[in-house]
């Protein structure tokens, strides 16, 4: 089975302002094209064998595969969640004109 060429990653943080601030840090680095922040959202997880309920705010990345590595590294860094949920899901299908667009917006920066 081929990889997909490009993939959508999510994660989500406590605050909007942390958001966007998560958001906006991928897109500099052109390890996103794009990022959304849907939200807030309810969360119910079990974390450290308590079950907890949050209002998180999502944020969806639309990057290409190869750029993975470098996005969920960034992520990790720039994140404050001690175990943040970082996640990909392929596009299977998609626009081809934005398609390109996103693998454009991705391409690492040429070194002079």
């Amino acid at each position: 089975m081929t990889e997909p060429a490009w993939l959508t990653v999510l994660t989500t943080t406590d605050s909007e302002e942390k958001a966007r601030t998560l958001a906006r840090g991928a897109v500099d680095a052109r390890l996103a094209a794009c990022a959304q922040i849907p939200g807030p959202v309810t969360s119910v997880y079990r974390w450290q064998g308590v079950i907890e309920t949050g209002e998180e705010w999502q944020v969806l990345f639309k990057t290409t595969a190869e750029r993975y590595d470098e996005l969920e590294a960034h992520l990790v860094a720039a994140h404050d969640y001690e175990t943040p949920e970082i996640i990909a899901v392929p596009v299977v299908r998609g626009s081809e004109r934005y398609l390109a667009w996103v693998s454009a917006e991705t391409a690492p920066a040429a070194t002079p």
